[in-house]
């Protein structure tokens, strides 16, 4: 069922992409625009989004209406956007094994010595553009408009509390890790992470086939618990595992200085020599693979790292007693519990 909706979100993309000029007229404006954004939206992904955002709506509406897939378009140039500006903030200069976005200009426009702005500042009007798209695109479902508002509004704060996500998580980098508590965290997984990703997909989707309120809340409510663990996992598998499989660097979150759930409970239980190396590693600018194993031996000894896999196994128990109530139709109720399952084991 996923990868059946799956190929046809891709194809919708595809479809998309090639009406673009006709919709938006891009290339009479800047052909450079417009080449960037095609090659960055075309890119492999997970789709994750508008898959969920369909399975939410056909689990309350067993008819698609006309539109459907074009409007669940909507999540993915919305995530787009966001990881455009999220690489300029990590520096990051890739992306899904290409350049990222900031990266793509400096390298189309490295002959021009005299420029005054630079890639980064490109990239974020890019990123401004496809906002645009997103909130255009999604208007293309033919669905009643009361149920189309509520869920347009959804994304919107959707983008809203992911933006104010990364902002939180900014501001946590000024506080000093035995003045985090991990309601502060999790605040940041929340907004940045469990919303946009799983929450915010699902019960848009839901609310635009016909799903009451309550019902929309339980399943939002869902997909909260199951970001939440799901970010975890992603803090352990960026901290340990092998990086031809994660497709970053294991220093990116240390380097980062990034205050994760991992590093939070091992500064907690440690004695005062590992905070000192766990503070010392943390504030170095380029932190090394010495630097690595010494943060992972931490978080073994301190007990950390099994503490983040209990939480792990406590949050999908709270997702799936809670998709278990909701009257989602039968086969997308099996489908959202096994994913669960799936997406935190696999």
């Amino acid at each position: 069922m996923y990868s059946k909706i799956k190929n046809k979100v891709e194809g919708e993309l595809a479809g998309f992409v090639k009406e673009m000029e006709g919709l938006y007229s891009l290339s009479s404006i800047s052909s450079l625009l417009s080449k960037n954004i095609k090659d960055f939206i075309l890119r492999g992904g997970k789709r994750v989004r508008p898959v969920l955002f369909i399975m939410g709506y056909l689990g309350f509406n067993e008819k698609p209406a006309p539109g459907l897939y074009r409007s669940a378009l909507s999540i993915e140039l919305l995530h787009d956007f966001m990881l455009i500006h999220d690489d300029i903030i990590d520096k990051s200069d890739t992306r899904r094994g290409k350049p990222s976005m900031h990266r793509l200009f400096k390298d189309q426009l490295r002959n021009h010595k005299s420029l005054k702005f630079s890639g980064e500042d490109l990239a974020i009007v890019t990123g401004d553009v496809l906002y645009a798209m997103a909130l255009h695109v999604f208007l293309s479902v033919r669905e009643e408009p009361a149920r189309k508002e509520a869920a347009l509004k959804k994304i919107i704060k959707a983008a809203l509390y992911t933006g104010s996500g990364e902002f939180l998580e900014l501001i946590n980098g000024l506080k000093s890790l035995d003045k985090l508590t991990r309601e502060d965290i999790y605040k940041v997984y929340d907004l940045k992470t469990a919303n946009y990703t799983f929450a915010s997909p699902l019960s848009a989707g839901a609310t635009l086939g016909g799903a009451a309120n309550e019902e929309a809340s339980l399943i939002y409510k869902y997909g909260i618990y199951l970001g939440r663990a799901f970010q975890i996992k992603d803090d352990i598998l960026g901290l340990f595992e092998n990086e031809k499989k994660t497709g970053k660097s294991s220093l990116a979150d240390i380097k980062e200085a990034k205050k994760t759930i991992l590093i939070w409970n091992a500064y907690k239980n440690s004695g005062r020599q590992e905070k000192r190396i766990i503070e010392k590693i943390l504030g170095k600018k380029n932190a090394g693979r010495a630097d690595l194993f010494k943060i992972r031996k931490i978080v073994k000894d301190s007990g950390a790292l099994d503490y983040a896999k209990n939480q792990i196994n406590e949050l999908l128990g709270s997702a799936r007693s809670v998709i278990k109530t909701s009257a989602i139709r039968p086969r997308y109720k099996d489908f959202l519990i096994n994913y669960s399952e799936k997406v935190l084991r696999s």
